[in-house]
């Protein structure tokens, strides 16, 4: 995969011997002449480079291809490690400190559904236009289609059988960091831009996409809020932002400089200052996870900014869905629930409690000379 640097097909699929492979190129250029956006088609792009490379391996022209060599692209993506992970010697094991699931060393099963879709999607793009299999390869659940096709939002997802080789995803609910682990991870930052930073993302619920995106000329100091271009709707919208998260930002600004109007606010510490990359971001934090024995992520942020404020009772749903910027409250639902960790620590306490023994009476008397003495 080679990036072209053009706005109609920003990334293209090359063979061994250089040549663009114009039946990608084709489908790329359709997603994005769609509006989608250039990361969306840098993603369709490597999960096509991983299908070419298996039916180049297989030794299978793409218009001949069938379930089976889909199945064997899921076979190979369930066993063979990630290179982007650290191996870890159990898949099911937890991180004692943030009761976090550790990764697994091979690939997702949301990496693997999602592929299936991107191979899928392709396909169906030249079966429109008449080329390709007489059937797509990646086998469909038409029953799951058909009941999902005319279901109201406000009726509950029906439970349907998933499609052959799609993968089980667990739907693990959202985890916030605990106060004391934030008040840990806060004192751990080497900076005042890294504690800048985090305290924006705590505070405002921001993605990491977005802020990295924030521009000098977009902060409202005293409304003490700023805008970001949204992800998925590229829209630009306002989120708040507490006053120490702004004490924190004129600190650093004072540090580095006042950015030029359009250019980014977070730059490079060392060298030659340049836009802080989201590489760069992340691998700031998993310094501070290596030092802390911790395996938060950026996204771990905006769920606890997400906890606090939708279970702050000076809150209502509908105002934190707002700054979440969520399409649908149900997914801001899924904030207001009960913290484990203070279920936890509630419940030692109830460890702790003495038990209380219950005073009975004596042998010999009846039960109506107590209730006269008594009362009952």
């Amino acid at each position: 995969m080679v990036a072209t640097g053009r706005g109609s097909l920003p990334f293209a699929l090359v063979d061994a011997a250089g040549a663009e492979v114009e039946v990608v190129s084709g489908f790329l250029r359709d997603l994005s002449l769609s509006d989608c956006s250039p990361l969306t088609v840098r993603s369709y792009a490597m999960d096509l480079l991983r299908w070419w490379r298996i039916l180049v391996a297989l030794q299978v022209d793409w218009q001949q291809a069938t379930a089976d060599e889909v199945a064997v692209m899921v076979g190979w993506l369930r066993s063979a490690p990630n290179p982007q992970r650290r191996p870890t010697a159990d898949h099911a094991a937890v991180n004692p400190r943030t009761g976090k699931p550790l990764l697994r060393a091979g690939y997702a099963p949301a990496t693997i559904n999602h592929a299936l879709s991107v191979v899928s999607a392709f396909y169906t793009f030249h079966a429109q236009h008449g080329r390709g299999p007489v059937v797509n390869p990646v086998p469909v659940s038409f029953r799951r289609r058909a009941l999902l096709s005319h279901r109201s939002p406000m009726e509950p997802v029906p439970v349907v059988r998933r499609a052959p080789l799609r993968q089980k995803q667990p739907d693990a609910p959202p985890r916030a960091i605990p106060d004391p682990l934030w008040d840990e991870l806060f004192a751990a930052l080497a900076c005042v831009r890294d504690q800048a930073l985090m305290a924006l993302f705590v505070s405002s619920a921001a993605r990491a996409s977005e802020l990295l995106g924030l521009t000098g000329d977009r902060i409202d100091w005293a409304g003490q809020r700023f805008w970001v271009v949204s992800k998925g709707s590229r829209l630009v919208e306002p989120v708040p932002a507490s006053p120490q998260a702004l004490t924190l930002l004129a600190l650093y600004l004072d540090e580095a400089g006042l950015p030029a109007p359009g250019q980014p606010v977070w730059r490079t510490l060392r060298g030659e200052p340049r836009a802080l990359s989201y590489w760069a971001l992340r691998r700031m934090l998993q310094r501070v996870n290596t030092r802390l024995g911790t395996n938060w992520t950026f996204h771990d942020l905006r769920h606890t900014a997400a906890t606090r404020m939708a279970n702050d009772p000076a809150l209502t749903l509908p105002q934190v869905q707002t700054i979440l910027r969520h399409r649908n409250i149900a997914d801001t639902l899924r904030y207001v629930r009960t913290d484990i960790d203070e279920l936890f620590s509630r419940l030692q306490q109830h460890f702790r409690r003495p038990r209380v023994e219950q005073m009975r009476p004596a042998a010999g008397y009846t039960a109506e000379d107590v209730a006269v003495v008594f009362g009952g």
